[in-house]
């Protein structure tokens, strides 16, 4: 199949929107662990939004999923892509910017990438593939920093957190293409949040207990935010993207997403990141547009242009 290339303004503006959306959802996740813990964080995340993607179906009429293998299929996609790395990334937050959260989480592409083409017979590792993962794994190391050398440390456990749950976002992409491309995305993204609750309750109540809901009012706030509108609303605006735009344009949302969470991070709790931090955001953005033919087909037609 041939990439999709264009992308029409209103595609442009919607895709704009879901990174503004997932850019400031890394603030207020962040701001929402100043009082709790990150699995009750994680719980109200994955059960606030798989309500509202519930009270949406209802309304939409579509059809409810029948079957306990479709339930099975859902709850193990609730692992990959929202408990584990959910949490993984809540708890790396703690002892990290969140700016530098946002560029790890753009590692997501470059591992999904190398273990499609370890599944799917239709994804190989071309030269231009292995050149884009090789690019994006040095970014990575380079945003990390070289300081992980010298020792571990409570920040280096945060970074690798997160980069682990990037690795749990790229199984659950491989884990839903086998089993649940025959369903529709509002049910699959509701099934997957609905097992995602029913791990996350007994996790948090045996590590953390029974939630407070007396919580300040910006803790409450953010909460709503990234449950509602950073997950359930942004899931229905992806897929909206993707039947638009195409999966490669989609992509660009990664690229996208770091300058916002960046900057609300600077903005709003005064966080500073390292130099190498951007380098090597500058080398993973560069992996992403290798690995998806951007960069290549660019200086194809600007070479084009000049014959």
């Amino acid at each position: 199949m041939t990439p999709q290339t264009d992308i029409s303004p209103r595609a442009w503006a919607e895709l704009f929107l879901l990174a503004l959306i997932w850019g400031g959802s890394f603030l207020a996740i962040r701001t929402a662990l100043d009082e709790i813990g990150p699995l009750t964080s994680v719980f109200f995340r994955v059960s606030l939004a798989a309500l509202a993607l519930w009270v949406w179906i209802w309304a939409r009429g579509l059809a409810l999923p029948r079957g306990a293998a479709l339930w099975r299929a859902g709850l193990v996609m609730g692992l990959l892509n929202n408990v584990l790395p959910f949490s993984l990334m809540a708890w790396g937050q703690l002892h990290i910017p969140t700016g530098l959260t946002s560029i790890l989480n753009a590692t997501t592409a470059v591992w999904g990438a190398l273990i499609a083409a370890l599944v799917f017979a239709d994804e190989r590792l071309t030269p231009r593939k292995i050149a884009g993962v090789s690019l994006g794994f040095a970014g990575v190391i380079l945003a990390i920093g070289p300081d992980v050398l010298d020792g571990i440390s409570v920040a280096d456990l945060g970074q690798i957190a997160v980069v682990a749950g990037t690795l749990s976002y790229a199984l659950a992409s491989v884990w839903g293409r086998r089993h649940l491309s025959g369903v529709s995305p509002e049910v699959a993204a509701a099934l997957m949040l609905t097992g995602a609750s029913a791990v996350m309750a007994p996790l948090m109540m045996a590590t953390e207990g029974v939630p407070q809901l007396a919580m300040a009012p910006r803790t409450i706030v953010s909460v709503l935010y990234y449950a509602l509108v950073a997950t359930a609303f942004a899931y229905l605006l992806y897929y909206r993207i993707l039947k638009m735009a195409g999966a490669s344009n989609l992509m660009l949302v990664t690229l996208l997403i770091p300058p916002v969470a960046i900057t609300l991070g600077a903005w709003v709790r005064d966080e500073r990141l390292e130099p190498t931090a951007f380098f090597g955001f500058a080398l993973l953005a560069l992996g992403l547009l290798v690995l998806d033919g951007r960069a290549a087909r660019w200086l194809r037609a600007r070479h084009a242009g000049k014959i």
